[in-house]
């Protein structure tokens, strides 16, 4: 009996043997080729890097063409190529070097345990303006969010244009896209991140490869702060009645009800002029009440009484009179008599001690 868990697992350290001649001696049967069109500003450096691809593809028996005046890449399989896949990783290797990966990342893609993803971005987004603004998102401040990334999943990163070019292992790309069109979503990357993180910690415990992992991993919740804008004149439906509505009255009917239908001409004019004359009368009156509110003079504040000087206390005249008779014996400049007294003593004690 073996356990269920080590057949579902991959041992460590295990690769898939390498697709050589001997798996097809006779080769392929018949020659595929793939074309791609590359942008105008990178003909410069694709020209400069193009013996470096024909060489990588040389190893795998296959031919490689660049055209500059159409500005197309064309990859085509020989009567040496042994591999079946060599000419789909090729195509692969030519979109790549189109979508702006440098060769010395794009030439991965032929090794056995690499593959590509390029995912499509232009048209998640409505708005030029929102799809700038969540893109740059993606790559964080000074690319930081972008490293991020390509550190958990192991992935070459490329945001270009349009387009996201992704490349690495399966798994790595499958979170990858799941990041990007999130992004797009209006979702920010850091929650996915912050996903990923955990993961690959729990990924490292062998007791909880066969447990569920939701337990751990955090739950977002969206917040719409803005709340919506309420209508100003909200259409409230009327009740459903399946009759019609009463047809309105015409001009003659109101005169029939009320009796001015019966009226000669000379009476007709008469009560117009008199409903005239009295709404003329109304508007007189209300001009004038108008004008008049210039005239109304504004109320006053009530004066403030002022509060009498109380006479309780009472003056003193005699002990003024006294102040007044002592002033006047004094001399300018002269010391009061204590200070005088003080003086003489102490020049007295002074004569005795000589």
């Amino acid at each position: 009996t073996v356990d269920e868990s080590e057949l579902l697992t991959v041992p460590d350290g295990w690769k898939e043997p390498a697709f050589t001649r001997e798996d097809n001696p006779k080769g392929l049967l018949e020659e595929s080729s793939f074309a791609t069109l590359f942008p105008k500003y990178r003909e410069a450096y694709l020209k400069e890097c193009w013996p470096l691809v024909q060489k990588a593809l040389g190893e795998h028996y296959v031919n490689a063409a660049l055209d500059l005046i159409e500005g197309s890449m064309t990859v085509t399989t020989t009567k040496k190529t042994f591999d079946p896949y060599a000419i789909i990783r090729a195509r692969d290797l030519i979109k790549l070097l189109a979508r702006s990966v440098p060769f010395e990342q794009a030439v991965r893609i032929l090794q056995d345990d690499v593959a590509c993803d390029i995912i499509k971005i232009g048209s998640l987004v409505r708005k030029r303006e929102t799809f700038i603004k969540r893109r740059a998102r993606l790559l964080g401040p000074k690319g930081s969010t972008l490293k991020a990334l390509e550190l958990l999943t192991n992935c070459y990163i490329m945001v270009q244009g349009n387009t996201v070019s992704a490349l690495g292992p399966f798994s790595g790309l499958k979170e990858v896209r799941k990041v990007v069109l999130d992004t797009m979503k209006n979702i920010h990357p850091i929650y996915n991140i912050k996903t990923l993180m955990i993961k690959r910690e729990l990924a490292k415990d062998p007791e909880l490869r066969t447990q569920s992992w939701e337990r751990f991993l955090p739950k977002f919740k969206r917040k719409n702060l803005k709340k919506r804008k309420e209508p100003k004149k909200k259409n409230t439906k009327k009740e459903y009645t399946p009759f019609p509505p009463p047809q309105p009255e015409s001009q003659i009917d109101k005169e029939l009800a009320s009796g001015e239908y019966f009226l000669k001409e000379r009476q007709k004019k008469r009560k117009k002029m008199e409903e005239i004359k009295a709404k003329q009368a109304d508007a007189i009156k209300k001009r004038q009440e108008e004008r008049n509110k210039a005239f109304i003079p504004p109320k006053e504040k009530p004066a403030v009484k002022t509060k009498k000087a109380s006479t309780e206390k009472k003056i003193d005249i005699e002990a003024i009179k006294e102040k007044v008779k002592n002033a006047k014996k004094k001399k300018l400049g002269a010391l009061p008599e204590e200070e005088v007294k003080l003086k003489m003593a102490a020049d007295e004690k002074k004569k005795k001690k000589k």
